[in-house]
């Protein structure tokens, strides 16, 4: 008989997932009832004119979700040699929650059950709830409520995007020197779109982009003549 798999959590330092954190993975000790995952598309709507509805033009695609509860019980039963609730969820803060000061954040985690289920992340939020208390009100039992944001690095964004498309949101690099019109040639030779770059990053600069490191290219529309 196989025997059963647990889902694991494994902490990483850096945002391409390579580099696993010290130490083993936070395996859970009851396996989740559900894991609920969602997916969104946002949408800008836009009336045209003379016309009596409006219509959705694409925004942008999240990062996807990922929520699920898991139980950590100390009282024995589940595994005799994980009794300490103290010892457990310091295990699972470390490579979840707690702030990493070689990387300046915490760390990035992958969440793996089965071979169906892999998700790349960052956590949002942690709620512990605890439910089950020895006499000298020492917790035995907690339920445990977790969600995760999908998590692509912007190297990986600007290598999935095809970097010439005005249909697709880029994160560019400002370089020293360049004006918006050249961001938005270099990107999509053609310069004619840096008026509408500059409304959805709320500038009021066009040429002397001193200060600003990273600017948003989100998809756009072809000015009509």
């Amino acid at each position: 008989m196989a025997s059963l798999e647990l889902l694991k959590m494994t902490g990483y330092t850096d945002e391409e997932f390579q580099n696993k954190l010290s130490g083993n993975p936070y395996t859970v000790m009851i396996n989740p009832e559900n894991i609920k995952l969602e997916k969104a598309i946002e949408y800008n709507e836009q009336q045209a004119p003379a016309t009596s509805s409006t219509s959705q033009k694409y925004k942008s695609t999240p990062s996807d979700k990922l929520n699920f509860e898991i139980v950590i019980d100390c009282t024995g039963i589940v595994d005799p040699k994980r009794i300490s609730m103290s010892q457990e969820i310091t295990a699972l803060e470390t490579i979840i929650y707690t702030y990493n000061g070689k990387i300046h954040r915490p760390n990035f985690v992958k969440i793996q059950w089965g071979q169906d289920i892999t998700f790349s992340g960052v956590l949002n939020s942690i709620d512990i709830s605890y439910t089950l208390f020895k006499p000298d009100g020492s917790p035995l039992r907690a339920k445990i409520s977790l969600s995760f944001s999908q998590y692509v690095s912007p190297e990986t964004v600007t290598r999935t995007d095809a970097p010439e498309s005005p249909d697709l949101t880029h994160i560019v690099t400002v370089t020293e020197g360049m004006s918006l019109p050249q961001l938005c040639l270099k990107t999509w030779n053609d310069d004619s779109y840096y008026v509408q770059v500059a409304a959805y990053n709320k500038l009021n600069k066009f040429r002397n982009l001193s200060g600003i490191d990273k600017l948003i290219f989100p998809p756009l529309i072809p000015s009509k003549s």
